[in-house]
């Protein structure tokens, strides 16, 4: 059995954007932040609503927020943006923080979008993050 070709990134690194994207082995994405300025954000921003436009099918994404200690205003409503689109719907987000501050940014993004957009839990282990990651994707649709 021949596994699926990766899906292209239309991600481009930035040595000023304090956060990284690679793809992982399921298709998703795993999303990296160490910085939450507002050049970081604006790149991010960018980067995930042309993601967007090419997503097909259901995705599990992790994004990795552990080294910030907040998020600024900006990302959340960059977020909030980003998560209302369409076609936030066909993906599954798992959400890693160390700190209470991200936890609740990330918190009120699930609140001000029920249902409208991608399925979101936050995290403070990777491994539960993981296995939330690897339930089936049909329990989505």
């Amino acid at each position: 059995m021949t596994s699926p070709a990766l899906k292209p990134l239309y991600w481009t690194p930035d040595p000023k954007a304090g956060y990284k994207v690679e793809r992982r082995p399921d298709g998703g994405l795993n999303v990296t932040f160490w910085q939450a300025d507002e050049y970081t954000l604006r790149h991010w921003r960018d980067f995930a609503a042309t993601h967007e436009l090419y997503s097909d099918r259901l995705n599990r994404n992790l994004y990795d927020l552990r080294a910030l200690q907040a998020l600024p205003e900006a990302a959340i409503q960059y977020a909030l943006e980003i998560n209302t689109d369409p076609a936030a719907r066909r993906v599954r987000v798992a959400v890693l923080v160390s700190s209470d501050a991200v936890r609740e940014a990330v918190e009120r993004v699930i609140a001000l979008t029920p249902g409208s957009g991608a399925e979101i839990a936050v995290f403070t282990d990777p491994e539960e993050a993981e296995a939330w990651l690897a339930r089936p994707l049909e329990e989505l649709a």
